[in-house]
């Protein structure tokens, strides 16, 4: 059945989206706003607890439901990211638990920026193709992934984006997965997606020396804090106590 008849035939898409603590909200929000606009979409913001969610730069977001209370067979997941806050839950237990049981069930398992650290310390990326934000993407390997250089990264039903920003491209390309291409260029066309970068493309590859330096300096505090979560994940994956999906 095309993607088109399903959606004619009233066929729901369940999207869990992680939310938690300390999460850059862009990395979520801008993906909302195309997932919100999929014919017959249930987003659902999903965290602990229904307490209101405070994000990186200051304000809060309401959780729709629990980890216990969402669709535990969705369509898609979802996991956003964020700076310690991240680095923090790829410790916390419950969190990897839900991530594991919901990421063996969904059609697509899916991140933007760390958000892929996050799935990757769950199992979930072990053997596939994947991107992050530019300063902890190589730290993918520590946990079996294959980290790519790419904004948008698609490896069978993984699909991940690069930092922040590169949410809407990610969210763009997955409603074309989930329904078409000609519908997800009316979605780009109508919120007007059409980036022009007043200083150039914000990629490590093309900024001079100087700006890549200052970037990564201020940066360099939690790209080790970082490693120490990713390497810790991986051994902990290695030593065979978190199960490896794959599809």
């Amino acid at each position: 059945m095309s993607s088109e008849a399903k959606v004619q035939a009233g066929a729901s898409t369940d999207i869990v989206m992680l939310i938690y603590p300390g999460m850059t909200a862009l990395d979520m929000v801008a993906p909302q706003l195309v997932f919100s606009n999929l014919p017959n979409a249930r987003v659902h913001l999903v965290w602990k607890n229904l307490e209101a969610v405070a994000c990186d730069t200051g304000f809060a977001i309401l959780p729709t439901a629990t980890l216990a209370g969402c669709p535990q067979r969705p369509t898609v997941l979802f996991v956003p990211g964020s700076k310690g806050a991240t680095w923090a839950l790829m410790q916390d237990q419950e969190v990897l638990a839900f991530l594991r049981r919901c990421g063996a069930a969904a059609d697509w398992v899916t991140s933007v920026c760390t958000g892929s650290l996050l799935l990757a310390a769950a199992g979930l990326l072990q053997g596939y193709c994947a991107t992050s934000h530019w300063g902890v993407r190589e730290l993918l390997a520590e946990m079996g992934a294959m980290p790519c250089d790419a904004r948008v990264v698609e490896d069978r039903n993984r699909l991940t984006g690069g930092g922040v920003t590169a949410g809407m491209d990610f969210a763009l390309t997955l409603a074309a997965r989930l329904y078409d291409e000609p519908f997800a260029r009316i979605l780009q066309l109508l919120i007007e997606y059409d980036p022009q970068p007043p200083f150039g493309p914000g990629h490590p590859r093309h900024v001079d020396a100087a700006v890549l330096q200052s970037a990564s300096a201020l940066y360099s505090e939690e790209v080790a804090l970082a490693a120490h979560a990713a390497r810790a994940a991986g051994q902990v994956l290695i030593s065979g106590e978190s199960p490896r999906s794959a599809s």
